[in-house]
């Protein structure tokens, strides 16, 4: 699991017993709109941040860990957004409503970093669950295997069915 010293991310159970994100969900207005009090935003940030940890389980699908590293390494001009990862550090370390004790000023650069530097062993982890020609294709053709996960999440789990029932056609 993810274990940044710079910027812990407490387990699931210490989340608050009642769930206010998904309560506020519940209570929407007549219109379709949801009043959201600062807390259940502050705690929504959190809950993304805590996906993160998701990266170093072996077991979390490739296309999962594909998007949550888009949402991660996002671009520079995106990170000032809402919900950008860095902006979910920033109010998860910073906000007095934040589920975790007062952190400050986190570098979020510096929390990227440790991600990247375990990034190998975590995608390495999770496609020793594939065939040995899955993981071949992901090594030579990254890119292309992540547009057709894109367009469909599927679709890795399809070609490995596909294959199985099958059979190799080239072998």
């Amino acid at each position: 699991m993810l274990n940044l010293s710079a910027f812990p991310i407490p387990s699931p159970s210490a989340l608050p017993a009642s769930a206010p994100v998904a309560d506020a969900l519940l209570l929407a207005d007549d219109d379709g709109t949801v009043e959201w009090e600062e807390e259940e935003i502050v705690l929504l940030h959190w809950r993304l941040l805590q996906a993160v940890a998701e990266l170093g389980d072996p077991a979390t699908p490739l296309e999962d860990k594909l998007d949550m590293l888009r949402w991660v390494f996002t671009e520079r001009a995106k990170e000032s957004r809402p919900f950008s990862f860095v902006n979910c550090i920033q109010v998860v370390a910073c906000s007095p409503l934040s589920p975790l004790p007062y952190i400050g000023q986190v570098d979020a650069d510096a929390v990227k970093e440790a991600i990247r530097g375990q990034l190998k062993a975590w995608l390495q982890a999770t496609l020793h669950r594939y065939p040995a020609w899955v993981r071949e294709a992901v090594q030579r053709h990254p890119e292309w295997i992540a547009r057709h996960l894109e367009k469909n999440p599927q679709w890795l789990n399809q070609q490995v069915r596909q294959r199985f029932t099958q059979g190799d056609l080239f072998a």
